[in-house]
């Protein structure tokens, strides 16, 4: 009952946090083109909770918000498969949860938190659900994003080896199905991406945690454990490192198949761990340890991001940047009484959430050198200037 009360404790506060987090971010540029370019299933997420809770910024986030919640509830069921003790499955899901990958998906406006989801919901429906019901969702998954297509590889290759045609052909069948709705580019020069891959993956999982995992797929691989969850893991980060030799690649594509395979890293460090001496345990305490401040760390640097400006001589460097400046913009140009203008593309489809629409009006142009500009219109966080622009009344007279 204790461990009960503990799991709830940890999902209400991973929620309360996130969710107290919609007030500090503005929308992106990749974000609002997600809402307002061309059609897909995320879109139409995104406006359905527009229409619930309103144009703001809770409503923007709520389904990433609410998707990942269910995405740790189902990290949970899985782990029961894989760890017998409840602590151990209670610190895996405190990790999961800490994961900087898992963190962003959880805020950022991407499909990384529906694959998320996705991939976790057919592992755990995979044991529970009729054959009929998991083609179904898969035929699904086909239609609303591209980036279930390694998931159809990976079954492919899982039936092959588990000699079951039908499975395979229809496997294989939604790859093209996908591909054919959502094209497949590999166009253009080879360009060698491999070691880009290898830092975006280090920085999404901290260094020990994405080491610790390659190391896990790669032993279950050599010790025949390779079930569903494996097949899942392995085949999207074996595609994706042999896709970074040519190209860069969607990492919000891939990385979710590997954050779906910690079950399969905690069960085999659980059991490296018991099947050692007592004395021969403190290296992997520390591994634990060190890997879990990291995180710590990684979290604390992601919620309290605006502290950091403090740090960095140019604010445009700053690695949540792109979601800052755009809200608070809209609530100054609306205290000027300006309710339209034009600026740039980005700058300008990011207003357009906020209420700030295109008109000839007014102009705003940002001055790209702070410490020079003749502004009117600054924004500052820790009294560290982020944005400075000129706003011009096109019609005065």
């Amino acid at each position: 009952m204790t461990s009960r009360y503990i799991l709830f404790f940890i999902i209400g506060i991973d929620a309360l946090i996130l969710f107290s987090q919609t007030s500090q971010v503005s929308i992106s540029y990749e974000e609002a083109t997600i809402l307002y370019g061309d059609f897909s299933f995320l879109q139409l997420l995104l406006r359905a909770s527009l229409e619930i809770f309103g144009s703001n910024d809770f409503g923007l986030r709520f389904i990433m918000i609410l998707l990942h919640i269910l995405s740790v509830i189902l990290m949970y069921l899985i782990s029961l498969r894989y760890l017998s003790s409840q602590r151990n499955r209670l610190w895996l899901l405190l990790m999961y949860i800490l994961l900087p990958g898992v963190v962003s998906s959880a805020i950022v406006l991407n499909s990384a938190g529906l694959i998320i989801f996705g991939l976790l919901l057919y592992a755990y429906l995979s044991e529970k659900a009729s054959q009929v019901v998991l083609n179904a969702i898969l035929l699904v998954f086909s239609i609303i994003n591209v980036g279930f297509v390694y998931l159809f590889l990976a079954l492919a290759i899982y039936y092959l080896f588990n000699k079951n045609k039908y499975l395979f052909l229809y496997n294989i069948g939604l790859y093209f199905l996908s591909s054919y709705i959502y094209g497949f580019d590999v166009a253009g020069y080879p360009s060698g991406h491999f070691l880009d891959t290898m830092g975006i993956y280090s920085a999404i999982f901290t260094p020990i945690i994405f080491i610790y995992l390659f190391y896990a797929i790669y032993r279950r691989y050599l010790t025949n454990k390779m079930d569903l969850l494996w097949h899942i893991s392995a085949t999207g980060l074996l595609f994706s490192l042999i896709l970074s030799f040519r190209q860069s690649i969607p990492i919000e594509h891939f990385a979710p198949y590997l954050i779906i395979g910690l079950p399969l890293a905690a069960q085999t460090f659980v059991s490296s761990y018991r099947v050692r001496l007592k004395e021969h345990r403190r290296s992997y305490k520390a591994i634990f340890i060190i890997s879990f401040i990291f995180l710590l760390l990684n979290t604390f640097a992601v919620f309290f991001n605006r502290e950091l400006y403090i740090f960095i001589e140019n604010p445009k460097k700053h690695f949540v940047y792109d979601m800052h400046v755009a809200k608070e913009l809209s609530t100054l140009l609306k205290s000027k009484n300006i309710k339209c203008l034009t600026t740039d593309k980005k700058m300008q489809l990011r207003l357009k959430f906020y209420g700030i629409e295109k008109c000839n009006d007014y102009y705003m142009d940002e001055v790209k050198n702070n410490s020079k500009r003749k502004n009117n219109v600054t924004i500052r966080y820790m009294n560290s200037i982020l944005y400075g622009a000129n706003v011009t009344n096109l019609n005065k007279k």
